[in-house]
């Protein structure tokens, strides 16, 4: 089964775009070339343009406090394992202290990095990193391995509570509710969402086999699925028959 996911709000959105670059990150800081010490810088530029909004701590804090919130109510449930549920619990508040502890906007003590700057400037130019144009870089590429990726880990740890959290928020919200087998006629889907519920992403299951993958739209109140007969080539069209999938509509 391959999954397709639709966050259904900008917070949503970030944490997966966050999710992304930190599992790029950790792809280019397993290998030992200085194409992949590139590939791990470039990563982490991103990362701390994604952090970028100042704001974005307080949002972090807050989730995790709703979703805490969330959580305590079902302590009192027969069917939940108190256990697990008490380590999510003390994650969260670990978590959370770890990035109150932060002063100023996430990523801070990287961006006064001067080779992250100084990449980061040339990167808006296409093959602006050249060795002519940033000697630093080129030396700082031909050091060892070990020095590299000594410098690489280091400047990643810097980030390690906000990867904490990201990763902790993304898996409560997958597991927050089960899939549900459902047809689309036709190659589309609707549905109206509860207001009662705090949606937060909607996941798709696909069938590998059916060469089919959907385009989710949705809002506060309902989300259509079409799906689309796959092409490289071609113009994706959707397809005109039932398609099966599962259907999880995630969030606490």
């Amino acid at each position: 089964m391959v999954y397709y996911e639709q966050p259904l709000n900008e917070r949503v959105r970030t944490l997966l775009r966050l999710e992304l670059l930190f599992q790029q990150s950790d792809h280019f800081l397993a290998g030992q070339t200085c194409w992949d010490s590139r590939g791990a810088l470039n990563s982490l530029i991103d990362i701390l343009e994604v952090l970028n909004r100042a704001d974005l701590k307080t949002e972090y804090i807050k989730e995790m406090e709703r979703q805490g919130n969330a959580l305590s109510q079902l302590k009192e449930r027969p069917e939940v394992d108190k256990k697990q549920l008490d380590t999510i619990l003390q994650q969260l508040d670990s978590y959370s202290d770890q990035l109150i502890g932060i002063s100023g906007v996430l990523g801070q003590e990287l961006r006064q990095n001067e080779l992250i700057n100084n990449i980061k400037q040339r990167s808006a130019i296409a093959g602006g990193t050249c060795d002519f144009d940033l000697p630093m870089l080129h030396f700082w590429l031909e050091q060892s391995v070990e020095n590299r990726q000594y410098d690489l880990k280091l400047w990643h740890q810097l980030l390690r509570p906000v990867r904490h959290a990201n990763d902790l928020l993304i898996k409560l919200m997958r597991e927050s509710a089960s899939p549900q087998k459902k047809v689309a006629d036709n190659g589309f889907f609707q549905q109206a969402l509860e207001s009662s519920n705090h949606y937060q992403m909607i996941r798709i299951g696909v069938n590998p086999e059916d060469n089919t993958f959907p385009e989710v739209s949705g809002g506060r109140h309902r989300f259509t699925v079409r799906f689309m007969e796959a092409s490289i080539t071609s113009r994706p069209q959707q397809v005109h028959k039932p398609v099966n999938f599962q259907l999880t509509l995630s969030g606490l």
